[in-house]
């Protein structure tokens, strides 16, 4: 201890100021994780579970097991294994001077839909936007930018095995009848008593016209002086509540379908898991404590390095 008062009362300006910043970015870091993680485990604990069947409209936890869509495949690249979900990265070795470290020079995420299944019925999981944990994450090493097909990576990574290999492989997967638990937004499309907004879909729908706007001045400028004029939005604006409407009754004609994907509240997460919702929070509320613990730890060492410096 000794030691470490008198280096701080004699170190060059320099690396004083270098080490003080760095235990200020570690004090600010934990503190964003902390309370990050801790938020996200209040988040769950305070969302009840619901069934599919009887799940009300908006954000909504469930739980059930996950399945792929009826006639639908999804592999994973890396390891050719059937899945509902996978995310991958190869990252290759380089080496700068003596140092080397790992780039990532591919990566990928599933995007395709499947299905969560409960005892009272399905709803579609788009995975797009969440924040995915999977149960099973595979990592290994080979010489080769694709993996051997033939070899499939279920050999965990070593540091003894990364010291001779050039690339790394890591994959992520959820599997069709694995427990899976999702709390995201809740809407069904479809069938009789689906609810409409005419003037948010009209919205939308005049947004998509704008992206095309030589059709836009062919359709509706009608003295063709190169604009389209308030009256002319107004006709504008009835062929898209006319349009909007037809969707509507055809919509209401089908089928309802469950789909679940993200919000756009930030302050409320997209999150699917395959780690059961009582490991979840024990998961998050680990990280959230660790965190916090940086913030304490690298908070007294930076101030009490400052005040031993400024002090003396």
């Amino acid at each position: 201890m000794d030691a470490i008062h008198q280096w701080v009362l004699t170190a060059p300006v320099d690396d004083f100021w270098r080490i003080s910043i760095t235990l200020v970015l570690f004090c600010l870091t934990g503190f964003f994780f902390g309370f990050y993680y801790l938020y996200r485990k209040r988040i769950i604990e305070d969302t009840p579970t619901s069934k599919i069947r009887s799940a009300a409209q908006g954000y909504v936890e469930l739980a059930g097991n996950g399945e792929l869509l009826e006639k639908e495949s999804n592999v994973a690249p890396l390891t050719g294994i059937t899945c509902t979900w996978y995310s991958y990265s190869i990252a290759e070795r380089r080496r700068s001077g003596k140092r080397t470290r790992w780039v990532v020079i591919e990566s990928d995420t599933s995007k395709a839909d499947f299905r969560l299944v409960d005892e009272t019925g399905e709803t579609i999981i788009d995975p797009e936007g969440a924040d995915v944990t999977p149960a099973i994450t595979d990592v290994w090493y080979g010489n080769s930018r694709h993996p051997d097909p033939d070899k499939p990576g279920t050999v965990s990574g070593s540091l003894f095995r990364a010291a001779f290999k050039r690339y790394r492989y890591i994959e992520k997967r959820l599997h069709p009848g694995e427990p899976l638990y999702a709390i995201g937004l809740f809407k069904t499309t479809g069938g009789s008593n689906s609810v409409m907004n005419i003037n948010a879909d009209m919205r939308d729908l005049i947004s998509e016209w704008k992206k095309d706007s030589d059709r836009m001045l062919a359709g509706y400028d009608q003295n063709r002086d190169g604009q389209i004029d308030i009256r002319e939005w107004g006709k504008v604006r009835e062929a898209a509540l006319a349009t909007v409407r037809r969707r509507h009754s055809e919509l209401k004609t089908l089928p309802p379908v469950n789909v679940m994907g993200k919000t756009c509240d930030k302050r409320r997460p997209y999150l699917l898991s395959a780690v059961p919702e009582p490991s979840l929070v024990k998961r998050y509320n680990l990280y959230a404590f660790a965190g916090i613990t940086v913030f304490f730890v690298a908070g007294v060492i930076g101030s009490w390095m400052i005040i031993i410096r400024h002090g003396s």
